[in-house]
């Protein structure tokens, strides 16, 4: 049985404009390829937007690198919701169209996730960008794209600095330090079970963790405390998705807090969790089996 890993026309090999940090595609790919074929299933990479893709020959459909659906919103959902139509999709499409809008962070915060104080700008116009410093109470914000990803469109501003142009829907958060000092943590989970952890930290003088900035990964055993926390992440879900990763960073307590629950095409460091072929691949198998049952 053939399983679509679902990329975009930009992370697929031998793509004449690829992503530099499609290396990380090929990563997940090397990962899954020889876990999938040990229990006679092949993954196939597909983008999500090939007119040529025939989805029902797929007997299921996970969401992997589609490093472009921020700026296409609208036609990625759609052709998700038609790949749903045709064969099983992980993670569902209806778990995607609530996490695709990071407002997602103010209901995790109705059932109890901490979160970074979060002002909300559907218009980010310089007015409502200056009031956020007051707001916040904070010489020192970080503007993010409410749909976006990789720091794609991502603005870090002290106050009194001119406010760029934010065309997007924007969420600002005060900066914390640990971020620089510490790192951001990464908690990976499959099918609700923890996989592995890592720490991402930024290179001298930037705060932005992504390889493609320069950002290096440290896989970590976490503390009993530290992974209560993220697990408590996935425990408010209503159901466990196939996969999950739950981006954390240190708050000013001790404790961490969310940053960032990324359930729609996150990249799972295959490199620092040498089980998570297997673990992602046994998965698949469990679902598929209940699903013919």
């Amino acid at each position: 049985m053939k399983i679509a890993y679902i990329a975009s026309q930009i992370t697929l090999p031998g793509a004449p404009n690829r992503r530099e940090d499609a290396f990380e595609h090929d990563y997940m790919m090397d990962a899954l390829r020889p876990a999938f074929a040990e229990r006679g299933l092949a993954i196939e990479d597909v983008a999500w937007d090939d007119p040529h893709a025939d989805w029902s020959s797929f007997g299921a459909a996970m969401i992997g690198t589609t490093w472009d659906y921020w700026d296409r919103q609208k036609e990625f959902l759609t052709s998700l919701a038609r790949i749903e139509s045709q064969t099983l999709l992980y993670n569902p499409v209806d778990l995607i169209r609530w996490n695709i809008h990071k407002t997602y962070l103010r209901d995790l915060e109705a059932k109890g996730a901490r979160i970074i104080p979060t002002v909300w700008l559907d218009e980010a116009d310089a007015d409502g960008a200056t009031e956020a410093f007051d707001t916040l109470n904070s010489d020192d914000l970080v503007f993010k794209r409410q749909v976006g990803a990789g720091a794609e469109g991502q603005h870090r501003l002290q106050r009194g600095d001119a406010i760029p142009d934010m065309p997007h829907p924007m969420m600002v958060q005060p900066f914390l330090p640990a971020i620089q000092s510490e790192g951001e943590y990464s908690f990976i989970f499959i099918a609700g079970d923890f996989c592995h952890a890592l720490v991402k930290r930024a290179v001298s003088g930037d705060y932005r963790i992504q390889s493609k900035y320069g950002g290096k990964e440290t896989p970590v055993d976490p503390s009993t405390a530290d992974l209560s926390d993220a697990s408590a992440i996935i425990s408010m879900l209503d159901d466990a998705p196939l996969y999950a990763r739950v981006d954390m960073v240190r708050g000013d307590d001790g404790r961490l807090v969310l940053m960032e629950l990324e359930v729609i095409e996150p990249y799972l460091y295959p490199i620092e969790g040498p089980h998570l072929g297997d673990m992602i691949a046994e998965a698949v198998k469990r679902r598929l089996e209940t699903t013919r049952a």
